[in-house]
């Protein structure tokens, strides 16, 4: 068994595709529309992994959590980028771009080396080693 996709509802599509495509050279699909519903989305692929459904449908309410809070439910998406010193680069790429750093890079408890980030629309990223 593994994991196949995973869903995200997104404000801007076009935008959360770049983010993807440009920081974890994500491969896209050709965009899926539903005229009917209201529905758009593409499908990111990684070289390993599962793949991300980034989903768009205006009638889709703005979360009503505060993204520098943790809460119940799907906190994060960790993207493995295979060293410590990628890490500390691509840490440093989202602080030069403009992105928020929330912790890290940093030794974790539990083994891990990691940063976390905020992608555009404010969900949270773990980039490990």
């Amino acid at each position: 068994m593994k994991i196949e996709h995973i869903a995200v509802w997104c404000k801007n599509l076009e935008k959360m595709k770049s983010f993807y495509q440009n920081y974890f050279h994500a491969q896209c699909n050709n965009k899926y529309v539903n005229q009917v519903k209201g529905f758009s989305s593409y499908f990111l692929s990684f070289t390993d992994g599962p793949r991300i459904e980034l989903m768009q449908m205006n009638s889709i309410p703005e979360s009503k959590n505060d993204i520098y809070q943790q809460f119940t439910g799907l906190i994060h998406i960790a993207f493995s980028v295979g060293s410590e010193e990628k890490v500390n680069q691509l840490t440093e790429n989202f602080k030069q771009d403009g992105f928020e750093v929330l912790d890290g890079p940093r030794h974790t408890g539990d083994g891990y080396y990691e940063s976390v980030v905020l992608d555009p629309e404010g969900n949270r990223l773990e980039i490990t080693a």
